[in-house]
């Protein structure tokens, strides 16, 4: 089995969820967690499709992985359902962690709640990157580029596994429930917890354990 861990937006390969399973999945299953760094090259001009387009590189320079599992997180989650939709012969299983879905209208603020119109007007926004530990620029078109990509109407054949914070103010855990009970294959879990998860991370690993088959 080939798990990824796609890390969310302003965080990076070494985020504290990212590391959290890569222990538990090298020690308790022997599996190595591989996590791309989706920031590369460049954060300021980071894109959606830049980011589908970086993991389906990856998949396709193995298809004989036919076990891949995607672990997403946030945006992160974005990327992974998109990529499913992209090569759903090579992923097995989704794994989606407070997952961003809604890039309409009416479903995203910008980055920290930042005001959408005026990140257009200046074409560039100013972010705290918790990866990075600094304030940095992140592009207007990031935003438009996502807004390509529909999530709330992709069907996703591939069994997936959803948790979301009941408490998480950066995604909106209504649309995530209406999401995941319009999906065939989604089986969601919602936590007394934040955005980050932080309080769930074993209960998470426990159901991911069983999810995966590593039990």
């Amino acid at each position: 089995m080939r798990v990824l861990y796609l890390h969310g937006f302003g965080s990076s390969a070494s985020s504290s969820k990212a590391t959290f399973f890569g222990k538990k999945l090298r020690e308790e299953a022997g599996i190595t967690l591989e996590t791309p760094d989706l920031n590369e090259p460049d954060f300021s001009t980071l894109t959606v499709t830049r980011m589908v387009d970086q993991v389906v590189r990856m998949l396709d320079a193995s298809p004989e992985a036919d076990r891949t599992v995607l672990i997403g997180s946030s945006l992160g989650a974005f990327v992974a359902v998109q990529v499913a939709v992209a090569r759903p012969d090579l992923v097995h299983r989704l794994i989606l962690l407070a997952p961003a879905l809604d890039f309409s209208d009416s479903g995203l603020r910008g980055p920290g709640g930042a005001d959408v119109a005026e990140w257009k007007r200046t074409g560039s926004l100013s972010v705290f990157h918790h990866g990075y530990g600094r304030m940095m620029p992140i592009h207007y078109g990031l935003y438009e580029d996502a807004r390509r990509y529909n999530a709330m109407h992709a069907r996703i054949d591939t069994p997936t596994l959803v948790f979301q914070g009941r408490g998480d103010t950066a995604v909106d855990p209504v649309t995530v429930e209406q999401w995941s009970r319009a999906q065939p294959n989604v089986e969601l879990h919602m936590l007394d917890d934040d955005h980050q998860l932080t309080a769930g991370v074993e209960y998470i690993w426990r159901e991911m354990r069983r999810f995966l088959g590593l039990n």
